[in-house]
């Protein structure tokens, strides 16, 4: 996606595309920036044009979970929700990889509510894609084997790059998966024994 005609609720108004574009300020983001912290103040909106974020909860103890990914097209619901209701972010935002965002002004995103349907057509598709996938995570989590969750976690990455080669640390996944890195380190062995996967340095293939 190169800018904001190709998201389908914006098609049938020009108008609130060009008030998009007057009032963000765009930004670029290497792989692995932090766009944002959890208990941070949400300022602004971000519509990713180009790439993927990853939104991740981290608990007290440390562990993180990958919740959901944002592509581009698409923004964050949770930053929609803490931003209107003047809360504190209870997530973080990550960059899968590099990445091009308009950052849209808080105060903007009320007034676009009550002035253009389309963009509240777009929050509520956001928001009933993320409560679906948000559920499926409950669901694997409750009912799933971490081996089912890694291998389903590998695809869907295969899904966002468009690659078999994936260049991400056995921590990594452990941290989007809420596991320890033993664990997940043993059964990519496991995948590779049975040829599913091939192992190099910081980097997994998948066959």
């Amino acid at each position: 996606m190169e800018d904001l005609q190709e998201i389908t609720e914006f098609k049938s108004s020009p108008e609130l595309i060009a008030k998009l574009y007057q009032f963000s300020v765009r930004k670029q983001y290497e792989a692995g920036s932090t766009i944002l912290n959890e208990n941070s103040h949400i300022r602004s909106i971000p519509i990713v044009t180009k790439g993927t974020l990853r939104v991740i909860r981290i608990e007290e103890d440390g562990r993180e979970i990958l919740l959901y990914y944002i592509q581009a097209g698409e923004s964050c619901i949770m930053s929609f929700l803490g931003g209107l209701h003047n809360e504190t972010s209870k997530v973080k935002v990550e960059v899968e990889e590099n990445a091009e965002i308009l950052f849209l002004p808080i105060e903007k995103v009320s007034l676009f509510i009550k002035d253009y349907p389309q963009w509240l057509d777009y929050i509520f598709r956001l928001y009933h894609k993320r409560f679906e996938e948000l559920l499926e995570i409950i669901n694997a989590i409750a009912f799933k084997k971490v081996d089912e969750r890694l291998l389903a976690l590998l695809q869907k990455k295969k899904d966002l790059t468009g690659s078999t080669i994936l260049n991400i640390t056995h921590e990594q996944l452990a941290n989007e998966l809420g596991t320890a890195r033993v664990v997940v380190s043993r059964m990519l062995k496991q995948l590779e024994d049975i040829g599913t996967v091939k192992l190099g340095r910081n980097k997994i293939t998948l066959m």
